[in-house]
């Protein structure tokens, strides 16, 4: 049997420490891009098919909205990660993702009996999260060896408060992700729509992945280094709210959470977009 053909060392050369992305990195997002792309059209497109055309049924539609957005958020940023030159851009959205890999991996043990097992976009789940738990914080460890050892900051940055505030939210959801996805009884029991087990634990998936980028990202006071995850987070979020007029119906509107959750992201969503307008100004 013929030795498997090794990685091109151009590829992984990391020995000029000039910040750029790595092309491993390159080609790593774009092979993910496809998955992503896919799960997006389906559960944003037709969230009400899940049950013939994804991994698992997932009622009601609400859950499959959300992770359709984010997914689509997925897409594009990964596309920028196959096409821009410096590392400092994408990298803090990878510890977020690293993060969200590891709990749908986890989520997918614990809950083994409610996938379809028999459906094509099973194997593809098992696959995409037996990979890429070990692949994305490889890359990021990787690549992150081209970074500068002192880099100098001669560009906009981030004010001290956004910087703050955003490190402190971060902490906030990451924590209350984290706790939510080990016991997720309380928050069956509360939220403002439906959840199962497995569909409460991959939502907080999802949470602990924007949790982890805002504490993440403020770590680098560079605009250029937030600049890519507020241009995914405008998409994701858009498409969330977007997603929560599609399904307005399944929300419990007597239950206080549906007006936090809503208000909470038109907040979010609109502070954002402040934050983005106001640095591309400078």
């Amino acid at each position: 049997m013929a030795a498997p053909t090794p990685v091109p060392r151009r590829w992984i050369d990391t020995s000029v420490r000039d910040g750029h992305v790595l092309p491993l990195t390159r080609w790593v997002a774009r092979f993910i891009i496809p998955f992503l792309a896919a799960a997006a059209l389906v559960l944003y497109g037709v969230p009400g098919r899940t049950t013939e055309l994804f991994a698992w049924t997932i009622r009601p539609d609400t859950t499959p909205l959300i992770m359709g957005a984010g997914y689509g958020a997925g897409v594009y940023f990964f596309y920028r990660v196959s096409t821009v030159d410096a590392w400092h851009t994408v990298a803090p959205v990878f510890p977020g993702i690293a993060t969200f890999t590891w709990l749908m991996a986890f989520a997918t043990v614990l809950h083994w009996g409610n996938f379809n097992h028999e459906h094509y976009t099973f194997f593809l789940w098992v696959f995409l999260y037996a990979v890429t738990p070990v692949l994305v914080p490889g890359l990021w460890a990787l690549n992150r060896r081209t970074e500068p050892v002192s880099p100098r900051v001669t560009e906009p940055r981030l004010p001290r408060a956004v910087r703050v505030l955003g490190g402190a939210l971060g902490v906030v959801i990451t924590v209350s992700a984290v706790a939510l996805f080990v016991v997720p009884g309380p928050m069956i029991e509360l939220w403002p729509w439906s959840v199962s087990p497995l569909t409460a634990r991959v939502l907080t998936g999802w949470f602990a992945l924007l949790g982890i980028v805002n504490a993440v990202v403020v770590l680098d006071p560079r605009w250029s280094a937030a600049r890519i995850l507020v241009q995914s987070q405008l998409l994701g979020f858009g498409l969330v709210l977007l997603g929560v007029v599609r399904a307005w119906g399944d929300f419990d509107q007597s239950n206080v959470l549906t007006w936090s959750f809503v208000g909470g992201m038109v907040l979010y969503l609109g502070a954002v977009l402040v934050l983005y307008v106001g640095m591309e100004r400078r």
